[in-house]
């Protein structure tokens, strides 16, 4: 054979290490052999660890709640506690109001104090009873007994936190405790004579008013019916029976409001726009101010948010409108009813109605609110009663100010909403600190009043339009 173009006869074979690339190729399959035995043995080992780890911890997980469950069974059967100390933890004090908050806090720290002076005490003993047996280790019984100084300038430690945490209390509660008890019970007692001093003479002046009230229109009506019975055939006989009927219906009347005035009635409070209750009032008063051609103006777009009953509060606002238009009949010239709602910064939102009426004696305006006190020859003196009656249950307050010959101004003050009285206290808080003061506050309202409802020429009417900041 040939050989590169020659013959195979003559190759010499052992020119090329053969054997020597033989053995390198099999030393290298046997290390990769080995390497992939090794490989997949530690694969198989780790696969077949973390499944019995698993299965371990399994088992484990299942033994404990086994565990736990008689556990907690036993405890509930024998009484004991869980194995959770969570759970043996008593559950936060729940309160009621702010004065049982402030009670448990009270006695909390007071124990608090109790039991440092107790470990005090003890810490005490302990001390200075390793520093008597040192002393009698050192000296024995006839030595020195230095450890009577400690003990004494310790001591007055002791003394004094006893005096802080039960000699005050002591000192309170035999001393100023009583004190303050006889000076309260005397106040108590001389506000109560006092008060029924004047519940009684309030209460001979409206048995003394009613029977006035009534006693007129009865003694009239008796004697219609007197002329009635002596001339039965009269044609004059149906007029004094209608006179006799009216004046037997303003006997029901006084009756119906003094037994409204005197009745406890529920209030239903809700959280209500003050505007909203204040409009309505104005709308059911609409064909009373258009008769006496008087002229509204209001100085709010809008109101803040209070807690009231919505249709008593309507009522109270009707009435103080009825009052300032009949106090406006002997105005001669303008007729003018203005309202005003403010915010005075104390958690009470404040209606302002002002008239230019005949205004009110500084001698009777005390008495404008006592019952079947009135100026007006048809009135039953309960409106002012019955409406203040309405805002002392609102928690509110009512004002009156006048001027013989200038008019009148009534101010109540009605409690805001929970939100909107926090709001409110924030922002004052923010103003304050931010400003060195606090701003007045108007809610967003104008703080010019702008008239809404006017007299129109040729007749009276109400014309509405809204004032803009």
């Amino acid at each position: 054979m040939r050989y590169g173009g020659g013959d195979w006869s003559k190759y010499d074979s052992s020119k090329h290490r053969w054997s020597k690339w033989a053995a390198d190729a099999k030393s290298s399959t046997t290390a990769s052999a080995e390497r992939f035995a090794n490989d997949l043995h530690s694969k198989i080992k780790r696969d077949f660890d973390t499944k019995m780890a698993r299965k371990f911890e399994a088992k484990a997980e299942r033994f404990e709640r086994k565990l736990r469950a008689r556990f907690d069974r036993q405890t509930q059967k024998y009484g004991g506690v869980s194995m959770d100390p969570a759970d043996d933890l008593p559950p936060p004090p729940q309160f009621k109001n702010d004065a049982e908050r402030q009670t448990y806090e009270r006695a909390h720290k007071r124990a608090q104090a109790e039991a440092g002076f107790f470990v005090h005490l003890m810490w005490y003993g302990i001390v200075i009873g390793f520093l008597f047996i040192i002393n009698l280790l050192t000296g024995g019984f006839g030595g020195y007994p230095w450890f009577l100084w400690p003990a004494l300038g310790w001591g007055f430690g002791i003394a004094s936190h006893f005096a802080a945490v039960y000699g005050w209390r002591w000192v309170h509660q035999r001393v100023f405790d009583p004190a303050i008890a006889r000076e309260v019970q005397r106040e108590v007692l001389q506000e109560k004579e006092q008060l029924r001093t004047e519940k009684q003479a309030s209460l001979d002046e409206l048995t003394a008013t009613f029977a006035h009230e009534i006693r007129n229109p009865i003694a009239a009506a008796k004697s219609l019916v007197q002329q009635m019975g002596e001339d039965p055939t009269s044609h004059e006989n149906v007029e004094y029976a209608k006179v006799a009927l009216d004046e037997l219906a303003r006997v029901e009347r006084s009756v119906s409001h003094l037994l409204k005035y005197a009745k406890e009635e529920d209030y239903k409070f809700e959280n209500v726009n003050l505007a909203w209750v204040l409009d309505g009032a104005l709308t059911q008063m609409r064909s009373k101010l258009e008769a006496n051609s008087v002229a509204v103006s209001r100085a709010y777009l809008s109101g803040p948010t209070v807690r009231a009953d919505a249709d008593k509060l309507r009522q109270v606002f009707s009435n103080i409108i009825d009052n300032a238009i009949d106090a406006m009949e002997s105005t001669s010239g303008e007729r003018r009813l203005e309202f005003a709602i403010q915010n005075n910064g104390a958690g009470m939102a404040a209606v302002r109605i002002r008239d230019n009426g005949c205004g009110i004696a500084d001698d009777k305006i005390a008495r404008i609110f006592n019952p079947f006190y009135t100026s007006k020859a048809n009135g039953t003196g309960l409106g002012l009663g019955v409406a203040k009656k309405v805002i002392d249950a609102h928690r509110g307050t009512i004002e009156v100010q006048s001027k013989v010959g200038d008019g009148t101004e009534f101010v109540l003050a009605i409690p805001l909403s929970d939100a909107v009285r926090d709001s409110a206290d924030s922002s004052i808080e923010s103003s304050t600190g931010e400003g060195g003061e606090t701003a007045p506050q108007n809610n967003g309202r104008s703080a010019v009043d702008a008239p809404i409802v006017a007299p129109r020429s040729g007749g009276p009417s109400i014309e509405s339009s809204r004032a803009r900041n």
